[in-house]
Formats: C-alpha cells, sequence, structure tokens
C-alpha cells in the first residue's frame, strides 16, 4: 500500500499570501497515471479517523489520485498554506474560510466537503470525577485554545450553555501553542486542560489527567472541520474535487460500518507510535459520540450554527452568505 508523505509546512503571513497566491494551487504534472494533490491538514489526530481509512485502504488511489499529506499544526498555518498555493485543499475548521472572505480576499476558499459533526476535545482533570457539572469550573485555572480557534470557542460556547461566563468565572491560559498544553499541563498548576487524542487518553494513561467531560457531547452537532480549496482551483480541476470527496465518502462509509477493533487496525499506520490498543480505544469513543458524518454534505443549518458560535465568542467580523462559501455539489454526487 502506497505510504503518505508527512511533512511540516513554514507558515508566512495570510496576507502575503493572498497577494502572491498563485490561481491553480500547487499541482503539477500527473507520475503513474495518478494526479498529484497536495492536502494540507489542521492536526495528525484519530478524530480524523475516516481520512487515514480512506489514504490507508488506497480510496484515493482508486479515485486516480497520489495524495501529500502535510500537517499544517493549525487552522492558520493550513489556510495561508491554501491560499499561497502550497496547498490543493485544507482541511480545518471552517471559521478560517469566514475570517478570510470577511476579510476581503479575491480568490477565497470554498467548503466542499465536511467530516466530523461533533468536537473532538475533551475537558481533562486532575483527578477523576464521576459527577462532574460544569460549573465546577468556577473560580478554576484551565488550559485553553488559541483566541479564533474552535477548540477554544466551543469550550466557551459551552460555558454560556451552562451560565458561566468565560472573561471572569473562570481563569483561561491560552499562551500555550496547539498540542502542548498535556505536557504543559503535567507540569503547572492549572486545574483542567481541554485536550483532543490522543493526549487525553495519554494523560489518563500516566495517572497525570482523567477525562471529565466531552466538548463533543456537550455541544452538541457542531460542523467542526472540513474540506475546502479555492475558488480558482474548484474551477480548474472539478474532476479532482469530485474523486477527493468520493475517497473521503468511502473513509466515512467504513468508520460507520466496522468496529473500532478493524478502524484501528486500518489507521494504525498513520500512527505508529501509538498501541493498538489506545487507538482502538480512542476510535470507540469518539464512535460512541457519533462524531463522524453519513455523508460529506455541508448543510446551511451547520453553516448558522457555527457563524452563531463565532458570533458569540466575539469573532466574527460580519456573517457571510452560505451560498458563497459552501458548496455541496460535489458531496451529493459522492453520496449517491
Amino acid at each position: 500500500m502506497k505510504k503518505i508523505a508527512l511533512k511540516k509546512l513554514a507558515a508566512i503571513p495570510v496576507i502575503t499570501a493572498l497577494l502572491l497566491a498563485p490561481l491553480t494551487g500547487c499541482q503539477t504534472k500527473a507520475t503513474g497515471g495518478l494526479t498529484p494533490v497536495t492536502l494540507n491538514e489542521v492536526a495528525h489526530s484519530i478524530f480524523y479517523a475516516p481520512q487515514y481509512a480512506a489514504i490507508e485502504l488506497g480510496y484515493f488511489e482508486e479515485e486516480g489520485l497520489d495524495l501529500t499529506l502535510v500537517n499544517g499544526a493549525g487552522a492558520d498555518k493550513v489556510m495561508t498554506a491554501l491560499v499561497s498555493g502550497d496547498a490543493d485543499i485544507g482541511f480545518m475548521g471552517s471559521e478560517a474560510s469566514i475570517y478570510t472572505y470577511a476579510g476581503g480576499a479575491g480568490d477565497y476558499a470554498v467548503n466542499f466537503a465536511q467530516l466530523t459533526q461533533r468536537a473532538g476535545n475533551f475537558l481533562v482533570a486532575r483527578e477523576p470525577d464521576a459527577d462532574f457539572s460544569w460549573d465546577k469550573l468556577k473560580g478554576t485555572k484551565v488550559l485553553g485554545g488559541r483566541a479564533g480557534g474552535m477548540p477554544q470557542m466551543v469550550f466557551e460556547y459551552i460555558l454560556k450553555k451552562n451560565g458561566i461566563d468565560p472573561k471572569t468565572d473562570l481563569a483561561i491560559d491560552q499562551s500555550i501553542s496547539f498540542g502542548l498544553t498535556a505536557a504543559a499541563f503535567t507540569s503547572d498548576d492549572s486545574d483542567y486542560t481541554v485536550e483532543f487524542e490522543p493526549f487525553a487518553t495519554g494523560l489518563e494513561l500516566e495517572g497525570n489527567g482523567y477525562v471529565v467531560a466531552s466538548l463533543g457531547t456537550d455541544s452538541g452537532y457542531v460542523p467542526y472541520t472540513a474540506y475546502s480549496a479555492k475558488q480558482s482551483y474548484i474551477k480548474a480541476h472539478p474532476e479532482v474535487i469530485q474523486k477527493f470527496t468520493n475517497a473521503v465518502q468511502k473513509g466515512l462509509d467504513y468508520v460507520n460500518s466496522h468496529s473500532a477493533e478493524d478502524i484501528a487496525k486500518a489507521i494504525q499506520p498513520q500512527f505508529k507510535e501509538t498501541p493498538l490498543e489506545n487507538i482502538t480505544a480512542i476510535v470507540e469513543r469518539y464512535k460512541s459520540q457519533d462524531t463522524w458524518k453519513e455523508d460529506t454534505v455541508f448543510e446551511q443549518e451547520s453553516f448558522e450554527l457555527l457563524q452563531n458560535i463565532l458570533e458569540e465568542a466575539g469573532e466574527l467580523p460580519k456573517r457571510v452568505p452560505y451560498e458563497e462559501l459552501v458548496t455541496t455539489e460535489y458531496a451529493k454526487k459522492a453520496k449517491k
């Protein structure tokens, strides 16, 4: 089975990237009969199991695509790579496309397929708490996420739903980079941390923390991550977008019809440093909260909910039209 290359892009300012962005992305000459496509993902996490199932089970190759996977390490960096032409397709929270559009970008990113429908992070405490309730966070210190990012905004959304003011009822430390909060939690004085997998389970296995709540469960259905490409790329390569969406749909079909054990075995090559039993436990945790969509169609109701969350967080410059930033053409064809 073909291995997918992983590399990390150096970030460049988004504004500069918008000015210098080529019109057709970074696609080059096809090799071996396959069309090369560069996908930049927001993070490499078991949360995105359908994508890795599609990779490892050869679904992208079946569709005639030679996929290069890049870990952008943050939605802002993924969007920078997308608008600069260093990536053909970006995988991130759709808030990034809203920010770019609201900022006046001409060749802005359009979302064409949604993957997850719940938040993928968990609240981790110092000690087990079978009777946890969100009001226990009042007066505490929590390691949170980047301002304007989906993890932090969903966290604040949940706090407000539970009558907690994120600014006055607790202290949220947003100074630590994405992916480093779990390590920081083991040595600082925070009471809680908000973690993706495998970091949440890692803290539990080390005895340094315990999952007490799922943000995905308590926030409800949220369009957490989606695939997007620049208008110019979609116009120039509609067949690539369709084939890519077809492969992702096959990945969703697989995870929604197989056990956590089967899924873990399929995606294990993507997480070689994580024991199979840990991957299985994490996949089961995500399956049990209905994390993954049945199809990739990004519905308008979900998009408006996303804008509501951004608005409540004070991060929405202005509401933007669904029809401009979302196309369901490829997703609807893929699910047939």
